[in-house]
């Protein structure tokens, strides 16, 4: 008895991860999910705070919204097409050297735009160099670290970590704001790039040696139940199913985007005072959190495609509220727009993740789904970029609404039409 114990407690240890790990390798788990979550709010805020400065600096220059818009265009256009290649750079260099590159790339990219004279320098700092950098602090870097201490229990850090991505929305969307009433964009821009940098040293000195060698109790258990169907990259791309959730992705990004990118300045010019309407959007990530976590928990209540098309249909409603604003702008039906709009940002991205798993299981399935996700960042860059031609050229927002509620019904079209995502 006294042989066998020891040996069922290392059992259950192993199996349960690092919730049955010693307290030290708990306590280096913890530190590491809270880097993963501070790079994550960094990222996603810096990222997304173009949204505060894209009315000031179109101003300053006198460019039209597509000038400027394609500059948030391409910032999410160079994350999405990065995110692959991110990945092997971990695997080959390690994560001092990924988290490293990407901080240089923000504290460069900001220092240069808070001089920019041309279109094309800021095209080329906030777009792909803030695109990059965002990529490689972001969820593919941090996904692989944290698989290394939490193993089985990686969904659960996994969902902190995209909590990150509403914090940093409220974080940095309101503190922009301010920043740029006080000191100005190109002041705010210097400010963003000195901090980015000064970052580097304490993040260079921490010990990366012991983070990414992961936890011990963390084993890689092989599933009695998977299956390896043999899919590659080719053979998925002949099925109809991975063009269905490429279009998902590209149509939804789509629909999503040509929104954000301009909808600080949307609410500006509905009569809202700038800061308020910062701080309305960046309340968007606090709901964000809440309705991946309410979507997710509806999947196992009600199903995958019900819930998928239920949190298109409160997309849809968001829109709607959003285009009544322009006529009766007030806190009820920002609040409303806020909620239901914001809350859905992201929302369907672990189901329709979770469908991809499902259908092209097998030991190629992290190469097949990366080229779907694709879909993904071309759809945040073709929709900002075709709402900033499309407000241009009506000198309004009802066609570019119009055209966001159209694209977003056609990334709900595939999971009432295409047999594999019926099931």
């Amino acid at each position: 008895m006294d042989q066998k114990a020891p040996k069922e407690r290392s059992a259950k240890a192993s199996e349960g991860g690092v919730a049955a790990a010693p307290e030290g390798a708990v306590r280096i788990a913890l530190t590491v999910l809270a880097l993963c979550f501070t790079l994550a709010v960094l990222g996603r805020g810096l990222g997304d705070s173009f949204t505060v400065f894209l009315k000031p600096i179109s101003e300053s220059f006198g460019w039209d919204r597509a000038q400027i818009v394609s500059v948030y265009s391409l910032t999410w256009l160079a994350s999405g097409l990065t995110a692959p290649f991110v990945g092997r750079l971990f695997d080959h260099s390690g994560p001092r050297i990924v988290y490293a590159l990407g901080l240089l790339l923000l504290g460069a990219a900001f220092l240069i735009a808070a001089h920019a004279q041309h279109l094309w320098q800021f095209q080329l700092s906030i777009g792909l160099c803030v695109g990059i950098g965002v990529a490689f602090i972001g969820i593919v870097p941090n996904s692989i670290l944290l698989g290394r201490w939490f193993g089985p229990r990686l969904p659960t850090a996994m969902s902190v970590v995209y909590s990150a991505m509403g914090g940093g929305v409220l974080a940095l969307l309101p503190a922009s704001q301010l920043l740029i009433d006080h000191i100005g964009w190109r002041d705010t821009y210097q400010l963003f790039g000195f901090a980015a940098l000064g970052l580097l040293v304490p993040l260079l000195l921490l010990p990366w040696r012991l983070f990414a060698a992961g936890s011990p109790h963390v084993v890689k258990r092989t599933d009695p139940d998977f299956v390896d169907n043999g899919w590659t990259l080719l053979g998925a791309m002949r099925h109809h199913a991975f063009w269905a959730l490429f279009s998902t992705f590209f149509f939804t990004a789509v629909g999503m985007y040509a929104i954000a990118a301009q909808i600080v300045a949307y609410l500006i010019d509905a009569g809202f005072p700038p800061l308020q309407a910062a701080t309305a959007w960046g309340f968007s990530g606090v709901v964000l959190v809440f309705g991946m976590l309410g979507v997710s928990a509806l999947d196992g209540l009600i199903g995958r495609r019900p819930s998928v098309l239920l949190s298109y249909a409160i997309s849809i409603l968001g829109i709607i509220l959003l285009w009544l604003l322009q006529y009766s702008p007030n806190i009820f039906l920002l609040t409303g727009f806020v909620v239901c709009f914001g809350s859905m940002m992201g929302s369907r991205g672990p189901l329709i993740s979770a469908t991809a798993m499902r259908i092209f299981q097998g030991k190629r399935v992290g190469t097949i789904y990366g080229t779907i996700s694709i879909g993904s960042g071309l759809g945040s860059a073709f929709g900002s970029w075709s709402g900033g031609l499309i407000h241009d050229a009506t000198h309004g927002y009802n066609a570019l609404l119009a055209f966001a509620l159209a694209s977003v019904v056609l990334g709900m079209i595939p999971f009432l039409i295409v047999p594999a995502l019926r099931r």
